[in-house]
């Protein structure tokens, strides 16, 4: 019955077909053979009619002429094969679907098959109702017929329009296909089937947003890449209101590992700013996408975004030539302090941030405090880029600008404060300083940060030489006063500061004369509160940068230029210093590093040291300063004594400073200082400043002190005292009066007689050969044996 229903449409052409060639005919007739087969029974029986079928397709024939296969094929081939796409066999299927693919290519108007094969392709991939899998369960056979329908789109282009429904139904499905493979090819097809129907198909477009937003984050890098390309031909011929709806994801994907996904990115907004009916509504949100990837670590990438960013500025520039005639005809030269290494952008791209930067600043400033890394490293490469395109227009969002800079250099990443640092300079190159230097250094008033100064540090630096000159002395000033340069003792807060002065020097040069003793205050500050050693080196090379700029030989010659100032306001407030007290490091560091200079302000340093090394004072303190005095001592000449003017200042050293410190108290407190004190007593006495005269007055003067320190626990304590009343002896030659040699001898022979006892035989046997007195000589050996035997 099956054959003779054949035979029958065989024999009755299709009214609309008119009648058939005699190749046709013979097509129809070979087929009629073959189709039958289709109904069988068992499935190798339809698996032969089907391979039958399509060797009497693929040889050469009547089958290979479209014009003589379109009739056969749509009234007797297509029905069928389209029923066997539901065959339980999978192999049946597979045949059906090649033999489908073969009879498109083959036939002369494929468009005619649209009504009934893209439902049943629809039915296979998507059901009559959504649902969780697809209704064909191979992965294969969902490949070959999405290829099918891609292959439908290709040849019908515009004709699928009535068919649309059933297409995206399809479609909306395969999209999400577990079959990696499927979902590649679902996005081609998508993107073909936009641009095949754009004028039908941008009433349907949104419904395929969904699903391709689901794939864009596919495990499969060529998914995504599939994906986003296949958005972003779905919104360019379609609805471009969906560009909301996908510009988070296309966010998400500039933080793909793989390169070729940001390259995808990057082309896809490109081709929306340049193609896109409704860009300009939505040139905000699609600028810092394409921006975005002119820092990437690729360089294919950031080239391509350079190229479409150019071209997108040479096209708005062009559309808006009338608003822009002045600009071009009368257009400014390249700044001349223009950053170097830099390219200027074109005027379009320059207007268009101009005039979207108050759109995307806001998000952009909150993006870069975000709580994920990475968007925050992006949002900080940005901005950078963004202010370059405004130059001096970023004036009016400055306050913006600069109080996210100061939040972000904050930042934990080493990218997010390099670019925010990259920031700063370019506020510093294109803003006036007047501008941002009233900004800055309000707030550091208010609250001083380590973030703000490397902000003023890094506009500074970015400021042209003539622009920041009338402003030096100011800077200096503010950055010398108490409250910002002693208001941290934090390393990374005096490494900041360290490069106000650094940024400075670097770009004023010269100019820094007018501002040398508040830079060195600030550089004095830095060496005296570093807890790091590298950072007290930075900054004594800084020193001697000052120095060379000031035109003196090393940082030694400006102390003594500045010295007297310095000292002035270093010891104001001395009378209420304390062992953590800024003012004394500071004045520490003078006293330890300013070299010859320091012997000029001794009507400074001596009375300082008086009033704070009196007893009533910090104990800790003292120690402090009876350790930079004995270093100081130890090399008077070139130091303290540079003037010969010390010993003019003797006696207060003695009787004001020493001979407090060596009275006897209790606890181990006071024992230190005591030690501290005869030390510095030995550093003097021995250090070749004083004449012989001038060491007896000390020996005068202390003697009773240093013998009472011979009874001290700290064995260091009592042989630097013997050293001192050694060098008395020897001072003294043979002159010492007998009554105090006799106080002497016994308190010595105690302690010291193993340290210089042919010392202690000659001075005697001197001061008997001068007093050759018989009651004298028996006087002093009964103080001699009244020394214990074990002594």
């Amino acid at each position: 019955m099956a054959a003779l229903g054949v035979a029958e449409a065989v024999a009755a052409p299709h009214p609309a077909e008119g009648a058939e060639t005699a190749e046709a005919v013979e097509l129809s007739r070979a087929l009629s053979r073959l189709l039958p087969g289709l109904e069988a029974d068992s499935k190798p029986g339809r698996r032969r009619a089907l391979e039958a079928l399509r060797r009497a397709l693929e040889e050469p024939g009547p089958a290979a002429d479209p014009t003589a296969f379109q009739g056969p094929w749509a009234r007797l081939l297509l029905p069928r094969l389209l029923r066997c796409l539901s065959d339980p066999a999978e192999g049946c299927r597979a045949l059906a679907v090649h033999l489908l693919d073969l009879g498109l290519r083959r036939a002369a108007r494929p468009r005619d098959a649209l009504p009934r094969l893209l439902p049943a392709l629809a039915a296979r991939l998507a059901g009559p109702v959504p649902a969780r899998r697809p209704p064909e369960a191979c992965e294969e056979l969902r490949l070959a017929l999405v290829q099918l329908l891609g292959l439908a789109v290709d040849l019908c282009g515009a004709a699928l329009a009535p068919h649309l429904d059933d297409a995206l139904r399809a479609l909306r499905c395969s999209l999400l296909d577990p079959f990696a493979a499927v979902r590649r090819e679902s996005c081609s097809c998508a993107a073909a089937l936009a641009q095949a129907t754009p004028d039908h198909f941008h009433m349907q477009s949104e419904s395929l947003i969904g699903p391709l937003m689901q794939t864009i984050s596919h495990q499969h890098w060529k998914v995504r890449v599939a994906a986003i390309e296949a958005t972003g031909a779905v919104i360019h011929f379609g609805n471009g209101k969906s560009v909301d709806d996908v510009l988070s994801h296309f966010a998400q994907r500039l933080f793909d590992d793989v390169p070729q996904v940001r390259r995808a990115v990057a082309s896809v907004v490109g081709g929306w700013l340049l193609c896109l009916r409704d860009r300009y509504s939505f040139f905000h949100k699609l600028i810092p996408l394409l921006l975005s990837s002119l820092n990437d670590e690729v360089p294919e990438v950031r080239q391509l975004a350079a190229s479409l960013w150019e071209d997108v500025g040479l096209q708005w520039q062009k559309e808006n030539e009338e608003d822009l005639k002045d600009k071009l005809d009368f257009a400014p030269p390249t700044p001349p302090h223009y950053p170097p290494h830099e390219r200027r952008p074109v005027l379009g791209c320059r207007e268009l941030v101009f005039r979207n930067l108050s759109k995307i600043l806001p998000a952009l400033c909150h993006d870069i405090t975000d709580w994920v890394v990475g968007t925050r490293v992006k949002s900080a490469q940005l901005l950078p880029v963004l202010l370059l395109h405004a130059e001096d227009h970023a004036t009016q969002h400055l306050e913006v600008v600069l109080r996210t800079l100061f939040q972000a250099c904050t930042d934990e990443e080493a990218a997010v404060v390099q670019s925010c640092t990259r920031s700063a300079e370019l506020v510093g190159t294109f803003v006036s300083p007047e501008v941002f230097l009233k900004l800055i250094l309000s707030t550091l008033k208010k609250t001083p940060s380590a973030s703000g100064l490397l902000v003023l540090a890094s506009a500074m630096r970015g400021c042209p030489r003539e622009a920041l000159q009338p402003h030096l002395a100011a800077i200096a000033t503010e950055l010398a006063q108490a409250h910002i340069c002693q208001a941290s003792e934090n390393d990374l807060y005096l490494e900041r500061l360290l490069l106000c002065v650094q940024a400075l020097v670097s770009v004023c040069h010269e100019d820094c004369g007018v501002a040398s003793l508040q830079l060195l205050d600030v550089l004095l500050t830095i060496v005296a509160l570093a807890g790091a050693t590298g950072l007290r080196d930075k900054a004594q090379e800084t020193m001697d940068s000052l120095a060379m700029v000031e035109g003196v030989s090393s940082c030694q010659d400006l102390y003594r230029k500045h010295i007297g100032p310095l000292l002035e306001r270093v010891t104001a407030s001395h009378l209420d210093w304390t062992a953590h007290s800024p003012e004394l490091l500071q004045f520490s560091v003078i006293v330890a590093q300013s070299g010859p200079a320091l012997g000029e302000a001794l009507p400074h340093v001596v009375p300082t040291l008086r009033a704070c090394l009196q007893p009533s004072q910090d104990p800790q303190m003292r120690l402090k300063l009876f350790s930079i005095l004995s270093t100081v001592l130890l090399r008077a000449t070139d130091t303290i004594n540079s003037q010969g003017q010390f010993p003019s200042y003797l006696e207060t050293v003695t009787k004001d400073i020493l001979a407090p410190n060596l009275q006897w108290h209790a606890g181990r407190t006071a024992a230190a200082i005591r030690t501290a004190a005869v030390s510095c007593l030995w550093a003097l006495t021995s250090s070749e400043v004083l004449s012989a005269e001038q060491i007896r007055d000390v020996q005068e003067t202390l003697m009773p002190q240093v013998l009472t320190t011979l009874e001290e626990d700290s064995k260091m304590t009592r042989l630097i005292s013997c050293r001192i009343i050694n060098t008395f002896l020897k001072t003294s030659g043979g002159m010492t009066d007998p009554e105090k040699l006799i106080r002497i001898y016994p308190e010595v022979l105690k302690e010291g007689s193993g340290l210089f006892p042919d010392l202690l035989v000659r001075e005697t046997e001197a001061v008997i050969h001068k007093h050759r007195s018989a009651t004298y000589c028996e006087q002093l050996l009964q103080h001699v044996q009244a020394v214990p035997a074990t002594q």
